[in-house]
């Protein structure tokens, strides 16, 4: 079995998407472990031809097209109410419906924890974080208070006993939570507290998290060995990227709850008595930031080149507008790697760049001492002694995509 993990370089929305789609392509059984994060994340892939087209992955593998499996790991949030939308999706864009599997300590968003999300940044104004109000923060913090929400615990559950197990949340957690946080409030968080007191609420998402407990198979460690023994490929898969890491404190606060590096694959696997084969870090050819926090070398976009339209990133009330910037210089290129291998004792993993975006700066990779053409770009000596190869795509879609 090959293990791979795909990582963002920067502070997401590098092509991630992409990169998982092309190198399950033809890889025979994927599993595809969405390892950090939750439904938050939005990874695009598009597929040219009869039946293609553009879909945004949020929960599952951005595989699935080519058959991949898809396993949430035990650090990563999926959202149990919403996941029904995107497998609806998927299996009309598709025609089929790859499994989907979840350890059993696997701990799903509650409503609540979006509701707490959404008041806590409604409440910062100007000031806020970034979040994309998807509760990922408030359900780190609740499992931690020792009230998590597992999947062994979820499973064969009714939608009354599902209900049952939010009210005691809400009881027994909730409460103490919106008076910890109340000093923080506005009068902007008032539609999101109002709901943290109605009933109907938790009895809807109950009625759906219990209906859609039904695309999801539970795994033992015992079962979950069973499929890795059948798997080909065991593709990581992050959902931000490296700068929005939690242990960034450079950007606190503006950062995701979770690891966005290698750290949650290489536990994965040593658990397991595995290794990972490659370690592929994904970047645009320039530097975007959906969110609020820091961006340096920040510019408009058309400074960068004839860009795109994002339309995965589109404006919204809780991130606004996505954000560009050019790359820094060489050093500070791979600084985010050179770290995340060292922290996590990846030195000998082979580590590949992933490049995306090609066709919209004409070649070249945008740093901050000006356009680069990609074929200087990968002889500079520092990229030649951080990676192993070179992915580089021209198109939005794989056939773009080739190897150097």
């Amino acid at each position: 079995m090959k293990t791979v993990a795909v990582t963002g370089k920067n502070f997401g929305d590098e092509g991630k998407g992409l990169a998982c789609h092309f190198l399950s392509r033809g890889a025979g059984r994927v599993l595809g472990v969405r390892h950090n994060g939750g439904s938050q994340s939005g990874h695009t892939v598009e597929r040219k031809g009869p039946g293609g087209g553009r879909f945004v992955f949020h929960a599952l593998s951005s595989g699935s097209f080519n058959g991949a499996d898809t396993l949430w790991a035990q650090t990563f949030t999926p959202d149990l109410y919403k996941i029904g939308e995107e497998v609806q999706a998927f299996r009309a864009a598709a025609g089929f419906l790859p499994r989907i599997f979840a350890e059993e300590m696997t701990c799903v968003t509650a409503p609540d924890d979006v509701l707490l999300n959404m008041a806590l940044e409604a409440s910062r104004g100007a000031g806020r974080h970034g979040s994309c109000g998807m509760g990922i923060n408030e359900c780190d913090l609740r499992g931690r208070a020792g009230f998590g929400l597992p999947f062994g615990e979820l499973a064969g559950r009714s939608s009354g006993e599902v209900y049952r197990a939010l009210r005691r949340i809400r009881e027994e957690y909730v409460s103490a939570r919106v008076s910890e946080i109340t000093p923080e409030l506005t009068a902007a968080a008032a539609a999101y507290t109002e709901m943290l007191t109605d009933d109907t609420v938790l009895r809807n998402a109950a009625e759906t998290m219990a209906e859609n407990l039904r695309f999801v198979t539970v795994l033992s460690e015992e079962e979950l060995q069973k499929e890795l023994a059948r798997t080909d490929l065991l593709l990581f898969e992050a959902g931000q990227g490296l700068l929005l890491d939690k242990d960034n404190r450079e950007s606190a606060p503006h950062v995701t709850a979770s690891s966005t590096g290698l750290a949650n694959p290489l536990a994965f696997l040593r658990k397991r008595g595995l290794t990972l084969h490659e370690a592929v870090y994904v970047s645009r050819t320039y530097l975007t930031r959906h969110g609020a926090g820091p961006l340096p070398g920040e510019c408009a976009r058309e400074e960068l080149g004839a860009l795109a339209t994002d339309l995965t990133n589109a404006p919204n009330p809780w991130q606004g507008a996505i954000r560009y910037a050019a790359h820094p210089g060489a050093a500070g290129f791979v600084r985010a790697v050179r770290e995340d291998v060292k922290k996590n004792g990846a030195e000998s993993v082979p580590a590949s760049l992933f490049l995306t975006h090609l066709n919209e700066t004409g070649g070249c990779v945008m740093t901050e001492d000006g356009p680069v053409p990609v074929k200087d770009f990968v002889r500079i000596p520092v990229f030649l002694e951080m990676f192993s190869a070179f992915y580089l795509s021209d198109t939005p879609d794989l056939e773009g995509v080739r190897r150097v």
